[in-house]
């Protein structure tokens, strides 16, 4: 039955529905079958249904850093819009537990305003909890990995556990999510936060609102391309190659920003992957250094792996 059957099961899923419309990229074709989980519940259900059926399946967060590709998917999308925010203060600290849906911005202001520091760099940081957990975001000298407890997780084999941030392979833009943990599910996380000043943490939030806007290109994007390479920045290599500027059809290495690449309003997937193979050619034959993506591919097979 398959594809069909788990139709019926997820009686709220959306066929054949444009995935564009769910990425920061605004790329991307369908998906078989669309799944909005807005509770942890939800969520796993819909991935125990999709592996009960044979069905494939992926997590969708807030869409951001991600290149869906012109097909589409051809099994179950599940965007996980779970939410919940709990603070529990003990001393100078406090607990901070948020389901993996929420949006990483809300709660850096939402903590900043409550006068609790430690997750101010993520303003104006795009995507979810659980995105930002699995390529352990990061800007303006803070990531994820400095300030997370653990996090409650659906492991591959159907089980639920909680791990601590040190059993989770942080390193630059990785997690063990994306290698030894592939395939299972964030569920929620907690956060420990410190005692600050709100009025102090606005106006660093604020100079770093202001960083952002400055320095960032305003059409749609996924972020950041590649990541740095030690003792590099990608968006220098890409520039001094000459491929600030440059587009393939209506995908373009932002003229504000050289490790973005731009939507100029009808870009395909196919387009940026030519033009991300055609950056990571010309600076390994000018500097001897491979540019290595800090995307996730949907439906596509990652070239680079």
């Amino acid at each position: 039955m398959g594809i069909e059957r788990l139709a019926q099961l997820l009686n709220k899923a959306k066929e054949n529905e444009p995935l564009a419309n769910y990425t920061s990229f605004r790329i991307g074709g369908p998906a078989r079958l669309l799944f909005k989980a807005e509770r942890a519940k939800e969520l796993e259900e819909a991935v125990y249904l999709a592996q009960e059926e044979g069905v494939p399946w992926v997590i969708l967060g807030g869409g951001t850093n991600v290149l869906v590709a012109d097909e589409g998917f051809p099994g179950l999308v599940v965007i996980n819009a779970s939410g919940g925010i709990e603070m529990e203060e003990s001393g100078g600290e406090v607990t901070l537990r948020a389901g993996a849906g929420v949006p990483l911005a809300h709660i850096a202001r939402l903590t900043a305003k409550s006068g609790w520091q430690g997750l101010e760099w993520a303003e104006g940081i795009p995507g979810s909890v659980g995105g930002a957990i699995v390529g352990n975001a990061g800007a303006f000298g803070g990531c994820v990995a400095d300030i997370l407890k653990g996090v409650e997780v659906l492991l591959k084999g159907g089980e639920k556990a909680f791990l601590r941030a040190g059993e989770l392979d942080f390193d630059y833009r990785h997690s063990a999510f994306k290698s030894r943990l592939r395939g299972s599910v964030i569920l929620a996380a907690e956060f420990s936060l410190r005692k600050g000043e709100p009025g102090e943490l606005e106006i660093k939030m604020l100079h770093y609102r202001r960083e952002r806007k400055a320095k960032q290109p305003k059409e749609p994007s996924a972020g950041s391309v590649f990541k740095n390479p030690p003792g590099h920045y990608a968006a220098k290599l890409i520039e001094e190659v000459g491929l600030k500027g440059f587009k393939i059809g209506d995908a373009c290495f932002s003229p504000v920003h050289a490790n973005f690449i731009v939507n100029l309003g009808g870009a395909k997937a196919y387009d940026v992957l030519r033009l991300m193979e055609l950056a990571v050619d010309k600076v390994f034959k000018e500097f001897g250094i491979k540019l290595e993506p800090e995307l996730e591919f949907i439906g596509l097979s990652d070239p680079w792996r």
